[in-house]
């Protein structure tokens, strides 16, 4: 070892899951007392990889049970491949290396990319998950980035000054299947912009500085109200899961014992096979009960573990909350409180569940979304719609924008009354749920103002199913006004502007005779009458 091992420490920097607020891994940050062991590292792969070996050990002299983080420049991984070396350093430690994340820094200009993605291979046959680090601060190329697919991708804390751009690589994570992370967070605003944007990871000075001890005590501040990046689809499980407490499938009681006595956080035990498949699952309060009995620990200190475990229940992790919360209401009544573990396409555990995390924020989502929805339809205002066109501009997405409303709505609460008016809102709110599609949005922005988000494909079905229906108020035939803005992407940067390019779509809808329909492009003049005829000129004199 070169003679900087002497001097050399390393510091530990929590990973938080914004969704828990809890810890889901350790960075190990190379803190040498002299000189500049970085810019060695960056220039001989060879250092770096025996950095990376010292990281490793550094961590299990430490006795943390949390998945780890390891830096390694690109350069390295195209020079010496798979790491052999490395892996064989988390075996001896112990560790399984899909506990392990191997974070890929720049520069990567002048790497060959064939060669760092056949590395990339290697490194995901042994097991180990990868992470793109400094994106947004470093040199790392979009293309290289999907090419790597990684698991994770880190991104600079100076990118949260421009929001539009973290969402649009929220986007592309959920593409990839990859988690985001924002690194560098200092105050509350960034982490509160960071959640906002989408970002479902990040670490910090603000949550926890590097300190030469594993720490697991961090500081997260509350979340803010009206605070919320669950999809429609319901929120990935990527974005609960906890680190796992893994056992070899042959340990005994009396190790699964000392782990939990000596880790009070641990909720329960997986004990795996060699691959890193789950075996069986041991639920901390059922097997601490067995072994405080009577003769308890007399009859299963030195029996195998497994005797006292359950099946393990697991869920892919490509799984929605909703697929974990089908899997725990199908089993057993008594076991509710297990954690689920969540496991790759190969098997391996690579964390767990908790049902208290997923009650918790699907009941916090469903209470914000019950805020915004108008009392008269149920359907959400016009925040949600505006967020959503947000998320589908920065994600490079074309989209349609659709108003609708009531012609000479205050006539028709005047001639039929306020009940037939509220009641013809509700039967036109229903229908525009019914006729739109799973990937539309539909909002009711106040009085008979509606607004819908599609792609252009679903527009003609939803127009025809709408306009084509015969509408009334007591008794008296009603009409509607529909005006459409095409949006391609790259013609608007934000709702505002969408907004802007309606308004003149709903005056010229506005001014057509019977139920009437415009269509318009962003960027272009003109429109095309779809429903409606002009108004016939008012007679001279």
């Amino acid at each position: 070892m070169s003679s900087w091992s002497d001097s050399l420490r390393f510091a530990f920097q929590p990973v938080i899951n914004l969704t828990t607020g809890g810890v889901t891994g350790l960075e190990i940050l190379a803190r040498p007392e002299a000189g500049d062991i970085l810019a060695e590292a960056r220039r001989d792969p060879e250092v770096d990889l025996r950095l990376a070996v010292s990281a490793v050990r550094a961590a299990v002299r430490k006795e943390t049970l949390l998945p780890l983080y390891v830096n390694v420049f690109a350069g390295t991984l195209a020079d010496l491949g798979g790491l052999a070396t490395l892996h064989d350093a988390v075996r001896e430690a112990g560790r399984l290396p899909w506990e392990v994340t191997i974070d890929i820094g720049p520069p990567c200009t002048h790497v060959p990319w064939r060669a760092l993605l056949d590395a990339v291979a290697e490194l995901r046959g042994q097991g180990f998950r990868v992470c793109a680090d400094g994106v947004g601060d470093g040199d790392i190329p979009l293309r290289l980035l999907v090419d790597l697919a990684p698991d994770l991708v880190k991104l600079d804390a100076s990118l949260l000054a421009r929001p539009a751009a973290v969402r649009a690589m929220r986007t592309l994570c959920e593409e990839l299947g990859a988690l985001l992370c924002v690194e560098g967070v200092e105050t509350e605003g960034q982490c509160a912009t960071a959640l906002a944007a989408g970002a479902q990871l990040a670490q910090g000075e603000l949550f926890a500085p590097p300190a030469r001890l594993p720490v697991a005590d961090v500081y997260v501040p509350p979340r803010s109200p009206g605070v919320v990046s669950v999809p429609r689809t319901g929120p990935s499980v990527r974005e609960f899961v906890r680190p796992a407490a893994l056992l070899p499938a042959t340990a005994s009681a009396g190790q699964v014992r000392a782990l939990l006595t000596g880790s009070p956080d641990v909720s329960g035990v997986l004990l795996v096979d060699r691959a890193g498949v789950p075996v069986r699952s041991v639920h901390r309060s059922r097997f601490l009960l067995s072994m405080s009995g009577r003769y308890g620990h007399a009859l299963y200190a030195d029996r195998p573990a497994a005797k006292l475990g359950d099946p393990p229940r697991t869920v892919g992790a490509d799984a929605t909350a909703w697929e974990v919360l089908e899997v725990v209401a199908v089993g057993d009544r008594g076991r509710t409180s297990d954690d689920v573990a969540v496991v790759d396409a190969h098997g391996r555990c690579v964390g767990v569940v908790r049902l208290a995390d997923l009650v918790r924020a699907l009941a916090e989502t469903r209470v914000e979304e019950a805020a915004g929805l108008n009392p008269l339809t149920r359907l959400p205002g016009s925040d949600a719609i505006t967020a959503e066109v947000d998320r589908r501009i920065a994600g490079g997405r074309a989209f349609t924008l659709s108003w609708l409303d009531v012609d000479h709505f205050k006539q028709v609460n005047d001639g039929a009354g306020f009940a037939a008016g509220d009641e013809l809102i509700r039967a036109v709110g229903r229908a525009l749920r019914e006729a739109s599609p799973d990937t539309a949005r539909v909002g009711h922005i106040g009085g008979d103002d509606f607004l819908v988000l599609a792609d252009q494909e679903a527009l003609d079905p939803l127009a025809s199913l709408v306009l084509d229906a015969l509408w009334s108020a007591g008794g008296h035939p009603v009409t509607l006004s529909l005006a459409t803005v095409l949006c391609p992407p790259g013609s608007v940067t934000d709702h505002r502007q969408a907004a802007a390019c309606l308004a003149p779509l709903k005056k010229a809808a506005k001014a057509l005779q019977g139920t009437s329909w415009v269509l318009g492009r962003a960027g272009a003049g003109g429109h095309e009458i779809r429903r409606g005829s002009e108004r016939a000129p008012a007679p001279a004199g």
